[in-house]
């Protein structure tokens, strides 16, 4: 079980930057923290998007800064889970595992409904953002407040992914880490090569109309799978049996 949550963990975190809440405006929102606009990114030369090696690095180090935000929340949040409750005993841990399978559930049914019942879409982020003089700091912050924001796309993947680490605190911290690594390494890649990225991410964007409806089935599965004490069953996949195996090999 400890893989299969970890395997979990990391597709949920690269379902998160996939997710309509966030990857519509992510091209405008890393811009933002290198301090500059997609409007002064746009050169002369043609319709594409040609940026100043400084400026390159200087986008890539703020997303790099903002990864190492919302990680050390995510990393924090595991050892705590991990202290509290990887000592309870049997019947409890029983418990939580029944009680996770529920929520976890629920969140899946939420997604898909959010779809349909607009009263679901409330969302709490950091709205009308003052310009800034940028720094690495600043984008440290911005990433650690990411951790908190509820979005109706993106909190019940991560309450749902809390909810996991729960039911298995052993694995809390590495389940977590996944978690935030399947979310950081495209953000990562986004900051590196911005200009193709944001080329690439317009086209996905017209097919985000699905994300919810999938995202919540795939949560209702887990959750089942949860519920029944058989999550281990996502790790005789084959190819899940070969990602596990090459991270135990690292």
């Amino acid at each position: 079980m400890v893989e299969a949550s970890i395997l979990v963990s990391a597709a949920a975190g690269a379902g998160s930057f996939l997710s309509p809440c966030i990857l519509p405006i992510l091209p405008a929102f890393i811009s933002y923290l290198s301090g500059t606009t997609i409007n002064e990114l746009h050169s002369t030369k043609g319709q594409s998007l040609v940026i100043k090696r400084s400026t390159r690095i200087n986008i890539f180090l703020n997303t790099v800064y903002f990864v190492l935000g919302f990680s050390l929340v995510f990393a924090v949040l595991g050892v705590i889970l991990n202290t509290v409750l990887v000592s309870a005993g049997t019947v409890f841990q029983h418990g939580l595992t029944t009680v996770g399978g529920i929520v976890i559930i629920s969140f899946g049914v939420y997604l898909i409904l959010s779809t349909k019942i607009r009263q679901l879409n409330f969302e709490k982020r950091m709205t009308k953002l003052p310009k800034f003089k940028t720094s690495y700091f600043t984008s440290f912050v911005f990433g650690a407040a990411f951790a908190g924001c509820w979005t109706p796309c993106v909190g019940p993947i991560l309450g749902s992914i809390f909810t996991l680490a729960a039911t298995a605190p052993g694995a809390a911290y590495n389940s977590l880490l996944a978690y935030s690594l399947g979310l950081g390494v495209p953000f990562l890649i986004t900051g590196a090569f911005f200009s193709q990225a944001t080329g690439v991410i317009r086209k996905i964007v017209k097919h985000l109309k699905y994300f919810n409806p999938a995202m919540g089935a795939m949560l209702i599965i887990v959750g089942i799978l949860v519920f029944t004490n058989q999550l281990v069953l996502l790790g005789n996949f084959p190819l899940a049996n070969q990602i596990i195996t090459l991270e135990g090999g690292l």
